[in-house]
């Protein structure tokens, strides 16, 4: 896929497919900063000289740090979308979930600059990222959620997203895709909110309960006991408050009640959420589950495994394109499904053996 090169023509030593292909394979194998990636291309000259010209030899960690920081993150984060387009074959009715993540080491005290957050898709049964945008702070998710959409293919899929993004404006652009949406309502929606936990409090809640569970099961495990019920309500037509939503069709409410062994306490929580989906009761309800995949697969993963939280990149452009570079590392090592390796394993496997990089890169085809 073209990517338009952002330095002066004429000026520089280095193709910046080059510059690029050496920075995913570096943090495939475990490169952390730019003097990492500087060091593994020097490492693997001979393997890469195979397939790639490096006119002018190889790139410094400076010129690595100079590229990533001009250039466009936007179109670099456009054309990440679209090599995933390109790369994996969609699933129908795969959940797609999308919430944001902060970069806790990318702020700047003398600049006063605070650490850069990023909202991101992800595809649950994948186990891969279809997409970033960055945002200034958490309380800017709203006005990046329609940009990161506009990027994503979702036909056929349920999105997924936190109360944050519990808006009509997005409900209705997820209809549009032809994908179906289930959203966390809280008291950012007051009015909707009130009337949904009224309610469900009255015909769930209470005793006895005029609605039987469509899900109800116990987890008892990790020295705690929980009791899981969920309802799956179509009963839209019933409050005024929920008319204006674009193609509304069920309330969903999740009773969490925790009772942990060794505090001896037991602890009741209340999820309300807006659903589109016509999915059966217990597909609507997993899919809320799914939805924790985006924490525990993909953000925990680049904070764990990647170290993403222990990068001190600063510059705001280069830390969105090296957090983009991860994100392709993760997809192309996730990719390789044959091999049972974790995904830490599969990453050292890479950066030992050229063989199985050459796999990843070039041979790990659409299934």
């Amino acid at each position: 896929m073209e990517f338009p090169d952002p330095r002066c023509a004429g000026r520089t030593a280095h193709r910046f497919i080059d510059v690029l292909v050496i920075a995913v394979c570096a943090v495939i194998a475990g490169a952390e900063t730019w003097i990492d990636i500087a060091l593994y291309g020097r490492s693997k000259k001979d393997w890469l000289s195979t397939f790639l010209t490096l006119e002018g030899g190889l790139p410094s960690h400076d010129t690595f740090r100079r590229v990533f920081s001009i250039i466009d993150p936007v179109l670099f984060e456009q054309r990440f979308s679209l090599w995933v387009k390109d790369c994996f074959l969609p699933i129908d009715r795969e959940v797609v979930a999308i919430d944001g993540k902060t970069v806790r080491g990318s702020f700047d005290r003398a600049a006063q600059q605070g650490p850069l957050h990023m909202v991101s898709a992800f595809a649950t049964e994948q186990g891969i990222s279809l997409g970033q945008r960055a945002v200034e702070n958490k309380s800017n998710e709203i006005a990046a959620l329609p940009v990161l959409l506009d990027s994503l293919s979702v036909k056929g899929n349920i999105v997924t997203l936190d109360a944050m993004g519990c808006q009509r404006v997005i409900a209705q652009k997820i209809i549009a895709q032809q994908a179906d949406y289930i959203l966390a309502l809280k008291g950012n929606q007051k009015k909707c909110h009130k009337a949904v936990v009224d309610y469900c409090h009255t015909t769930c809640i209470a005793v006895p309960a005029a609605i039987k569970p469509d899900y109800d099961a116990f987890d008892d495990s990790h020295g705690r006991r929980v009791r899981r019920r969920g309802w799956v309500l179509p009963c839209v037509d019933k409050l005024a408050e929920l008319q204006a939503w674009p193609e509304l069709r069920n309330i969903i409410l999740i009773e969490n009640i925790r009772s942990i062994n060794h505090r001896h306490k037991t602890t009741c929580e209340l999820h309300y959420y807006l659903s589109s989906c016509n999915d059966a009761a217990e597909i609507q309800i997993a899919a809320i589950r799914k939805h924790w995949a985006i924490e525990n697969s993909l953000h925990w993963v680049l904070d764990v495994t990647f170290r993403e939280d222990d990068s001190r990149v600063r510059d705001k452009v280069a830390t969105r394109t090296f957090a983009l570079l991860r994100k392709m590392a993760l997809n192309i090592v996730r990719k390789d499904t044959a091999n049972k390796a974790s995904l830490r394993g599969r990453r050292k496997c890479a950066g030992w053996d050229d063989e199985y990089m050459e796999h990843l890169l070039f041979r790990n085809d659409k299934k």
